[in-house]
């Protein structure tokens, strides 16, 4: 990779990676990118580049591309699968189609599997394979899930998988790779936090390159496969229309306490991202709690109705930026504003706060009920003897399947089950504690073993 000027931009919170690179005139290619284009922006900027280039290797499900704004209000290049039938300005290409980057190259590679349309894109300098934005198709140590399509698409796409891998490993071994899906990615569930690769370190590490044969490479992927957010059944089409174009920096409109209830007597919902413990000290009866932090999208598409008006209450201390941006780019651009004030002009004006009870590891009654909302590997690798499970993800549609009575909600360390209990709260359960910690701390204040298994 000698002479290439290549910037990976992680997104923790969704576990993805976008990267640009430096053409060396001037100019830069990005692949990738989120409509959050704050970290583009800023890396092209400290190197004094325009970004001339914008590839998507695929119709992402997980975030709103932001190729479509770089089209329309920077005059980039957008590089896109041709069989991804975009309706929006793009230059599509299909397998073997070449760009001439100024010296450098990108080449087309088809490799359907995570969506059926998924391209990588080789970069080539000269004659030399440099390395490959391989998207959702191999990624490190795993390759990306298929069944964002829909049950009947998941094993014809999983075929199509293991040939675009197969096709893959061919390269070099010294070529790089490059995924955008990474750990912490409901797209993916690689197995290390690294974020990049060779073609030479998969084909000796990763799982399913092993696999003996087509048949058993479709078991242990799809075998492998958790649930995702339900807003990824909704950006593929809206990546294929275009996302809608911002043509100014998005601002969170400040609303007195008077216009907040009457939005919320029309049908808005208040979202309170304050960390766990002001949430539970004091907060607005009925809002849900999602603490500001990296994996704010995730769990707003999550949680969130896509369909209401939504106003934020945080504290004056939290980034209100990173509040709508973070929103923004998982199409959620219904965001109407914030409480002026926040919390406290609330109870300035006398009106009703409700809290919810916390609790340390060492004080969990073994006589209560032990709800705990992780995801199912999680539960599977470790929980409270007795424990109820049901994912936070899908706790909305099963609130009535729980009685009301003393619970404590638990996840890995809180925020996950405070959301779980205002979910609760707000469908009218009482007598909810929230456990600061997860199951190892409990396993370490009490000495006793956790369970395994579903």
């Amino acid at each position: 990779m000698a002479g290439i000027d290549l910037v990976p931009l992680v997104d923790e919170g969704l576990g993805n990676s976008a990267y640009l690179v430096d053409l060396g005139d001037g100019r830069a290619l990005v692949v990738d990118v989120s409509r959050d284009l704050r970290a583009v922006h800023a890396a092209a900027a400290r190197r004094g580049l325009t970004v001339a280039f914008a590839a998507d290797t695929h119709l992402h499900a997980d975030f709103l591309s932001g190729a479509h704004q770089l089209g329309a209000t920077g005059g980039t290049r957008v590089l896109a699968s041709a069989a991804g039938d975009r309706e929006f300005p793009h230059t599509g290409l299909r397998d073997g189609d070449e760009v001439d980057l100024g010296g450098l190259r990108l080449r087309a590679m088809m490799t359907p599997g995570h969506t059926h349309e998924h391209l990588s894109f080789l970069l080539l300098d000269g004659e030399k394979e440099v390395g490959v934005f391989t998207g959702g198709s191999l990624i490190v140590g795993s390759a990306a899930r298929t069944d964002l399509l829909g049950p009947d698409r998941t094993e014809v796409l999983a075929r199509a998988q293991y040939a675009s891998l197969q096709r893959l490993a061919a390269l070099p071994g010294d070529v790089a790779v490059w995924p955008t899906h990474g750990a912490g990615s409901f797209c993916s569930a690689p197995p290390g936090a690294d974020r990049t690769s060779t073609i030479a370190r998969e084909r000796a590490t990763n799982p399913l390159l092993a696999a003996r044969d087509e048949d058993s490479f479709v078991d242990q992927l799809l075998g492998s496969l958790g649930s995702y957010p339900p807003y990824f059944r909704r950006l593929g089409e809206i990546n294929r229309l275009g996302p809608p174009l911002l043509d100014q920096d998005p601002v969170l409109e400040a609303l007195p306490v008077d216009t907040v209830l009457a939005r919320l007597a029309d049908g808005a919902a208040l979202i309170d991202v304050r960390p766990l413990a002001r949430f539970a000290a004091a907060h607005i009866p009925g809002a849900l709690s999602i603490p500001l932090r990296p994996v704010f999208a995730s769990w707003l598409g999550w949680l969130a109705p896509a369909d209401r008006p939504l106003i934020i209450v945080r504290d004056p201390d939290q980034d209100v930026d990173e509040i709508v941006w973070q929103s923004l780019k998982i199409g959620y651009d219904n965001l109407i504003g914030e409480l002026d004030g926040g919390l406290p002009a609330w109870t300035s004006a006398e009106l009703e706060v409700a809290a919810t009870a916390l609790t340390g590891p060492d004080r969990v009654d073994n006589d209560v009920r032990v709800l705990d909302i992780r995801q199912r590997p999680e539960y599977v690798a470790g929980h409270l003897p007795g424990a109820v499970h049901i994912e936070l993800g899908d706790l909305p549609g099963r609130v009535d399947d729980l009685p009301d009575e003393p619970t404590v909600v638990m996840c890995g360390h809180g925020e996950r089950a405070m959301g779980a209990a205002s979910l609760l709260e707000r469908a009218g359960h009482r007598n909810l504690t929230v456990l600061e910690g997860g199951p190892d701390d409990w396993a370490a204040a009490t000495g006793r073993t956790l369970e395994t298994g579903a």
